[in-house]
């Protein structure tokens, strides 16, 4: 009973930490679906399990190609994507009316809402340098270490470092774009290159689907949390009651359960920033 593994064994279990049966809690069933859809997109964005790291494929598509290498309005071809919006400005200075057109490009592939931030994608063009038969690191193999002690492992390791070096000035990596609420990934490439049916790998965090993976009900921050927003919620809801007496002397107190339930959710979301939170990059090592 105490490790839910649906939405709605998390529920009850809220509602006994906050006293059910014994106490009835006055939340109506569709303001705690709304409370537990927010306390999982919180823990989906917020706390380091509620993601998982992974790699999707994804293969272009002759649409994916036309939008990409469209031509803009004037009729030159617009490697970067296609012409979607345009928006023009006018201003007035000392030189006369002058007018700027600004354009929006479409060099975007679709990305299932499930991703929650994108590092970067992996390099889908052939490297001369480790790529092939024909690649240098094939012909250093082929020529150099036919037995194990012809090659010092410092001047390998030395060598594939250059190597390395050159590649990245020759074959840089890629440049994207991508921001959560668009669900859009832009790739900044010579979309001229590339063929139908070629593919990228994506590396992205995406987030942990409860309905696969039940053990997102039973995260002690998840639990934590959502007890405390259905405890506002309650208190919010007896608010206007604040001072009405009940038979047997009790009286309601709305503003004390809410002011509670805000004390708890300012220090769970304390804990969240130090505990279950990845710092920034620059504050790592």
């Amino acid at each position: 009973m105490a490790k839910p593994s649906t939405r709605q064994g998390l529920i009850d279990y809220c509602k006994r930490r906050l006293g059910a049966p014994v106490l009835e809690i006055n939340v109506d069933d569709d303001q705690i679906d709304d409370l537990v859809d927010d306390a999982l997109q919180y823990f989906q964005e917020r706390h380091f399990d509620g993601v998982e790291r992974m790699y999707l494929k994804y293969r272009f598509t002759q649409a994916d190609l036309d939008r990409g290498r469209a031509s803009n309005e004037s009729g030159s071809t617009n490697t970067a994507g296609i012409v979607t919006t345009s928006a023009t400005s006018t201003s007035i200075s000392g030189y006369g009316t002058t007018t700027s057109n600004y354009y929006e490009t479409s060099n975007f592939i679709q990305v299932p809402d499930s991703v929650i931030g994108i590092e970067r994608i992996f390099k889908f063009d052939t490297s001369s340098i480790s790529g092939g038969m024909f690649s240098i690191k094939y012909q250093l193999f082929l020529n150099d270490l036919y037995y194990f002690n012809s090659v010092e492992l410092l001047q390998y390791a030395m060598t594939k470092t250059y190597l390395e070096d050159i590649d990245f000035l020759l074959t840089p990596d890629k440049q994207i774009r991508y921001n959560k609420r668009q669900d859009r990934l832009y790739l900044d490439v010579d979309w001229q290159s590339m063929s139908e049916n070629d593919y990228i790998v994506i590396d992205c965090h995406r987030i942990l689907d409860p309905a696969t993976y039940s053990g997102v009900y039973n995260d002690s921050f998840l639990k934590r949390y959502l007890t405390a927003l259905i405890k506002r919620q309650w208190g919010q809801n007896l608010i206007k009651f604040n001072g009405v007496k009940l038979p047997g002397g009790i009286e309601l107190n709305g503003r004390q359960l809410y002011d509670d339930a805000e004390r708890e959710l300012a220090e769970i979301q304390s804990r969240m920033s130090m505990d279950y939170e990845l710092p920034p990059l620059d504050f790592i090592g």
